[in-house]
Formats: C-alpha cells, structure tokens, sequence
C-alpha cells in the first residue's frame, strides 16, 4: 500500500477519538484522508462492530470514494464499503462504511434520529458548509445528545481548509488533528490582473493552449459554469483542430454520472485531456493522470432574497481556500502546476472562506425539516452559523401557505408527508396534491423537470415541450438525451414514493390545462398576469414583475405560472426562464384555495373618487372586482385617510400663511424642548400629522368623496384648533407673524427657515443698536438687510457688528447707487426711514 502524508498523524486521531466523541482532521489536499481515515477507524474497538457513515458533498465524490476504499481492500463495492446517493446506492448485509450524500444523512437521521447501528458520522468536506452537511450536524448532535448514551456516537469533521478552532468550539473544544504537507508539491504560476470588461473565455483558452506546450500531462481547467465550458470548449476545438492527441471533457453537476465518471478516468494511451469542470472537482476527487490546473478564480453561486422569495445566480470570486483546494488536485499524483488568472496581490485580497449556504440560501426545506424534527426555532439546536432570522422566516411562511404548518406553527399531516419526500417543499407538495387529484403521473414527471437544470436550453420558456421530450413524443432536441435520462429516473422515483388513492379525481386528466393548475400548487406565488395584450411584462402574485427577455410564444397567454425566474448580473428586472399557461377557471376548482375574497374601500387614482367593491384576489392580482353600494363610514373614512397618508399632508389645502402658523409653533415647542425637555406646544410637523390623522382630521371628512372635496376644507380652523387656550395668543406673542422697525413700519417674519428671518430695508434700521429678538428673548431673528430697491445687501445675526464694522463699505456702494437716499455717516444716532429722505 502507497504511504500517505495522512497516515503520520493517523495514531494521534486514533487516540483523539479514544479520548473523545468528537474530533476535527485538518489534511492539506492530497493527503489522503478520504482514502485512509475510514479504513484506519474501522477496526477501534470503541467502534464495537458499528457502521461507519461518511458524508460526501456531491454524488459524484461520494461514489468515487466508495470504490476508492473498496479497492484498498480488494474488493467491490457494495461489500465492506457502499454507497447511497440520489438515484442510486450499493449497500449490501456485510456494508461496514457507507458513504453517503449529505441529504441522505439528513433524512435517515429523520427515520432513526439516534442512528442505531452507527459508531462514527464522518464529514468530509466540510469546510464547504453547504445546507444539508450543517442541518445532518445540527440534528446528528442534538439526536445522539437526547438518544445515545450506552454506546456514543463519535463525530468526525475533516477538510483541507477548516476554520479548525471554530469547528473545535462548536464541538465542545473538541482536539484538532493536524497533517503537514500534500502529496506532491504544486508550482503556482500567477496571471496579470484582469482589465475591466474583458471576457473571460479567450483568456481561458490562451492559458490552457500555453500550459499544453509548457507542461506535460492532463489538464483541469475550472470554470464558473456551464455556459463558460461550453463557450470554452467550442474555441478549444477550433484551436486544437487537428490535434488528436488532446480531448476536451466537460464535467458539471448536469452530466450524468456515467458521463462524470468518463471525465475522471484516465486518457488513452497516448492522449491527454483538458477537462472543462465546475467546483464540481474541487474537493474529494482525484481525476488520473491530471497534473496541471486552470483556474479562472470564479464560481457561480446562488443567492436568495427573502423579500421577493426568488434566488438569482450570482458570479463571484472564489476564497483563499477554494484556490488551495483546486491548486492541490495538481498535485495528487505527482509534482503539477497550477495557472491562477489572477495576480498574487490580487490573491492577497480575496476572502479567507466561502461564504456558508445557510447564509444565502432558500430555507423553506430547513424550516421543514426542522418542524419535522420538532424544532420550531432553530436557537434549539447548535449551529456553527445560526439560520437568519428573516430567510428562516420567510420559509416557514411559504410553509404555511402550502399547509405544511398550521397557524400556530405546527407540522400538519401533509406537512409531515412533504418531509418524508426527498424534494424541496414546494415540489413535495406538487406531487401529494397531484397524486389526490388523480394526476400523479403528470405530477411526476413535472416534480422531475423541475428538480434538475432545464433539459431544452434555448427551446423557449414553455414547459409544454420539456413534458414533450420526457414522454418520448418529440425527438428533435439534440444534446437533451442525458438530461431527459436523468428526468427519466427521477420520475420513476418520485411515482415510487406516491401512495394512496385519488381522493380529488378531476375530470379530463389528460387536458393540457392541468399542467399549470400542477405548477400553480408549487408556486402560488408566481401565478402571474400579463400587464397588457401581447406584452412580454408580467405581474406575479407576490407583488413583483417579471419579463420574457426575447419574444416567446407563451406571450399570447394572459395568466401563466413561473417555475425559473431570476435577475443575473447585470439584468435590472426578473426573467422569465420556464412557465406554463394557466387556466384562470381553475380558480373556481383545484386552485380555489388560493383565492381569497376582501372588500376595497379606496380612490381611483385616474377619476379622483373614492370607490367601494368587492375583489376576489390571487395574491396581490386581482380575478375579479363588483361594485359595493353604500359605504360603511369607518371604513370611509379609513379609505380616506390611507389616501392622505399615501400622498401626504401635501393633498391638504394648504396656504402659505398656514405653513407659516406650523413652523411658528415648531420654533417654540423647539425652544421648550432644548430648554425643558417637554413642552405645551404640540407637534404639529408634518410626520406628526400623518401618524394622527383619526384625532385631527378624521372628524371633518364627512363630505369628502371626491380628491377636490379636499379644497373644501377649512384647514386653518381644523389645525389652529389643535392648540387649547390660551395658547393661541401666546403665539402671537411668542413668535409674531410681524416685529416693528425703528422706521415705524410693521414687517412680515418668515419662519419657514431655522432661525426667523427679517427682510427689511438698511434705512428702516437706523438708530436700532441691537439684532431684535422673540420668544421672551429667547430667539434671534436673522436680518436680510435690503437695499431700497428690496434687493439684499447684507445678511447678519449680529447688527451691531454690521454696524461697527460693515457698515461704512456697504455705505459707499448704496451712495453710489442710490444717490438721492440718505445715507448717514453714524447709523446709530440717525433717524431712520422708510423713505428716500427722513421728513424734515
């Protein structure tokens, strides 16, 4: 057996889980602990015969280390060493290591939460922290702490790039086992940094084409997606025309697992491969005969925003310990390089680690799973990064409109029939309604197309043709054959899951119509109505909009359903990607559930009334409106104050001299409040307004029915009266709509600003020493001092300044000027005036 760098530190491990139930491996890539720590576990005798369970995070990796294993020992799978995966497993009476996905663990721990018959829960990997490895730990920690206490359950959590410290936290200051080393050394070669707007692809290929002729052996190239493998390959065949020595491989989630195993076997004698891969082959993977790696540095990832319940694809850039992942698959059989199309300083600014899926993702099937588990706040369990609040939220409000969960939150019978079906809730409850509906097969085979990618890129958005494809009924699509195969499958497992009779049987079932009225049950929220004729503007139930982004034959329908929508980068609205007609009849039948009836008291934005009726609605879309008679007066007048508070205080008949008596009362209730810390002065400010609109207004709306009646109100009296006696004088008092100059003359004080201000001629000033004040002395006013053609010459809070020192300059213009006015050298001691001259 080939030496391992793992195997240095294997005793150590050994001895960790003697001691303890829980231990965390960290092993650089390449260091051989999905091969060895299994088998090195196997014979404890802590483990007492038990079975060793090890998560993978994708099918492809699981199988893979299954039969890994069982050659070290020999033998074929389905013997010592199994597998179980999403469509398919190897698990025999002898099976003594099963590996498995992450979302079968989670769903046996549902069945058995204390693991009978296991020793040892291994997950590898984990540094991915995608949803399903954090839910299996959560419930695999809280299942053996109520349920395992003759014979523990041992916990091990391995990767090559943990946050070791924090799993250690988590796991009770669980020991951290550390391998030094890979396996072979990896050479990293560093890219210029990439310019803005340059394309990816042609950057890519000029890589590759440069490591074929620096280097020898395969190549593993990582892309973000599909879409660039396909662009990527298609200019490397142009490029390598001729050469058949090289084959190009496509590896993604979407091939098959035949497909995925031929791209991870060795090449031909003779030949090597460039393959074409997703994060995909980051972790758990070794593809013979690859000792050169691509990165383009970027990965596609899903993000979910819980206000529009819609995930978009997101491209990124990857961590620090994705890079370290990739670079090391160079280096697993023998000395490799590594290409990275980005720069060392650049290197030095991405994030340490991935951000956790749980952080970002959908959270209905979590929300499930865990009502199912009987936990309703997720608080109950321990998890390295705690469910938000408002994604976890939002899932179980799905939940509850698919009548998973009861109004008080509890898990309904339906409910609990969702959560034993491998599917994510919505799906599940496509498939239990369509089975009562006497439409299980359809139901299938609809749960199957939308549980993997769309088999017919670029065929339109019609699920109509996908349903064509998967019955055998059109031929024509080429490269779908593998992902109808795929749907194929599913569907068989989905009807093996289906029990009972069809307690709801419809009429016609072979009707296309029901294929909508199917995929309105799993999205109620993305029934949507078309905005105008022909249009390709839709909008959803949930209140948002969405559009076909080129002319699609589905635009002749008015209703559809949206099953794939979503904003990318760079889009400003939402897509539309697959959809099906809806019947809107089914309103009154299968989908009746989903209507809900309510009577609207409110104005009609283009007549200026206010109208009553009675709407029958599918979320926010309206089905159908009939007219109410008569109004209820509370519920007028709710309608007109909602109408006030959408358009503000401003849809009032307000005058100046009104805004004026508002901001006058402000300053003193200001002034009270800097000085006292209350005041007798009301808030009459505008948001104030608006939040007691049923005190101040309510009162006085018994004639108003149409927007001009609002004219008609005597806005003065009904505010004015809000201040008691003899507060109204006070005012007056306080803070006077006019102050008199020395001049004689009464002028007006605006307030709309902080400070009052005075606008008034300099002549009119003379002999005033001092800045008037208000308010008891309380509150300066600000002088706009005005030349005598009322334009300003001056502004100042502090007069006797401008006098002292401002004065004289401002003098010798306005003498120039206004030669004819009087201009005195002293302003203190002259006589002021209105006029151009004092009267003698």
């Amino acid at each position: 057996m080939i030496a391992l760098p793992i195997d240095a530190v294997l005793p150590e491990l050994r001895g960790a889980l003697h001691a303890r139930h829980e231990a965390v491996l960290e092993a650089p890539p390449g260091a051989g602990k999905t091969t060895r720590v299994p088998l090195a576990l196997l014979g404890e005798p802590w483990l007492a015969g038990q079975r060793i369970l090890m998560l993978e995070p994708r099918r492809l990796a699981a199988r893979a280390a299954a039969e890994r294993l069982a050659s070290e020992l020999g033998e074929a799978v389905g013997e010592t060493v199994g597998y179980r995966i999403r469509l398919e497993s190897k698990v025999g009476p002898r099976t003594r290591i099963e590996v498995v996905t992450e979302g079968i663990l989670a769903r046996r721990l549902q069945e058995d939460p204390a693991l009978e018959g296991v020793g040892l829960v291994i997950f590898d990997e984990f540094h991915e922290r995608s949803l399903d490895a954090d839910l299996a730990l959560a419930l695999c920690l809280n299942g053996r702490a109520l349920l395992r206490d003759e014979l523990p359950l041992k916990v091990l959590l391995m990767s090559a790039t943990l946050e070791g410290e924090r799993l250690s936290r988590l796991l009770d200051d669980a020991p951290v086992v550390s391998s030094e080393g890979r396996m072979y050394p990896v050479e990293l070669r560093w890219g210029r940094p990439a310019q803005l707007g340059e394309a990816l692809e042609p950057k890519v290929v000029q890589t590759v084409l440069q490591a074929l002729a620096d280097e020898p052996g395969s190549l593993l190239v990582f892309l973000p997606g599909q879409a660039e493998i396909r662009r990527v390959a298609d200019q490397l065949a142009e490029r390598l025309e001729g050469c058949s020595d090289v084959l190009l491989c496509p590896l993604h989630g979407e091939l098959d697992l035949a497909a995925q195993r031929a791209a991870i076997e060795p090449a031909p004698v003779g030949k090597r491969k460039v393959v074409l891969a997703t994060n995909i082959a980051e972790t758990s993977l070794t593809i013979d005969g690859v000792r050169v790696v691509v990165d383009a540095g970027l990965e596609r990832v899903p993000r979910f925003d819980p206000a529009s319940g819609m995930t978009r694809l997101d491209t990124q850039r990857i961590s620090r310990a994705s890079a370290t992942q990739r670079a090391g698959r160079a280096g697993r059989l023998q000395p490799g390089a590594c290409y990275r199309l980005w720069s060392e300083a650049q290197h030095e600014q991405l994030p340490a680690h991935g951000t956790a899926e749980i952080l970002q993702a959908d959270l209905a099937g979590l929300a499930l799973q865990l009502a199912r588990w009987g936990v309703g706040d997720p608080r109950e369990l321990a998890w390295l990064d705690l469910p938000p609040p408002a994604a976890y939220a939002q899932g179980r409000d799905l939940l509850q409109r698919l009548g998973a969960l009861d109004d008080g939150g509890a898990l309904t019978r339906h409910g609990q029939a969702m959560a034993e079906l491998p599917a994510h809730p919505r799906i599940a409850h496509l498939l239990l309604r369509g089975q009562a509906l006497g439409l299980g097969a359809l139901a299938c085979d609809l749960a199957a197309l939308l549980g993997e990618r769309d088999i017919l890129r670029g065929g339109g958005a019609d699920l109509h043709s996908r349903l064509a494809l998967l019955s055998g009924e059109d031929r024509s699509a080429r490269g779908a054959r593998g992902g109808v195969q795929r749907a194929r499958q599913l569907a068989r497992q989905f009807r093996a899951y289906l029990r009972g009779p069809a307690t709801e049987a419809v009429v016609e079932p072979g009707d296309p119509r029901w294929l909508g009225c199917l995929l309105a049950l799993a999205y109620p929220d993305r029934v949507a109505q078309q905005r105008r004729p022909g249009g390709a503007e839709y909008r959803l139930a949930n209140g948002r909009a969405a559009t076909f982004g080129e002319p699609d034959a589905l635009m002749k329908e008015p209703w559809l359903v949206i099953a794939d929508l979503g904003s990318r980068q760079g889009q400003r609205e939402e897509r539309i990607y697959l959809a099906a007609d809806l019947d809107p009849s089914l309103f009154e039948g299968p989908l009746a559930e989903q209507v809900h009836a309510l009577e609207v008291l409110d104005w009609d934005e283009r007549e200026g009334v206010l109208r009553a009726e009675r709407q029958r609605k599918v979320g926010e879309l309206v089905l159908a409106r009939e007219a109410l008679a008569g109004l209820d007066e509370e519920a007028r007048s709710r309608a007109l104050l909602g109408l006030v508070r959408r358009k503000g205080v401003e849809l009032l008949p307000w005058t100046a001299e009104l805004r004026q008596w508002q901001a006058r009362v402000a300053l003193l209730r200001r002034l009270d409040l800097a000085e006292k810390g209350d005041s007798e002065w009301p808030d009459v400010s505008d948001a104030a307004l608006l939040a007691s609109l049923e005190d101040w207004l309510q009162p006085w709306l018994g004639k108003v029915s149409r927007l001009s009646h609002f004219g008609n109100l005597d806005l003065p009296g009904i505010l004015q009266g809000l201040l008691p006696w003899p507060l109204p004088q006070r005012l007056d008092e306080l803070a006077p709509r006019t102050l008199e100059v020395p001049s004689g003359s009464r002028i007006r004080l605006d307030y709309s600003e902080d400070m009052p201000v005075l606008a008034v001629r300099l002549q009119e000033l003379f002999g005033l020493a001092d800045t008037p004040r208000i308010a008891n002395g309380r509150q300066g006013v600000k002088l706009h001092l005005l030349s005598p053609a009322q334009r300003p010459v001056q502004v100042t809070q502090d007069l006797a300044s401008f006098w002292r020192n401002t004065y004289a300059e401002v003098k010798k213009d306005l003498k120039g000027r206004y030669p004819k006015h009087y201009w005195p050298d002293d302003p203190l001691v002259a006589e002021p005036t209105a006029r151009a001259r004092p009267r003698k």
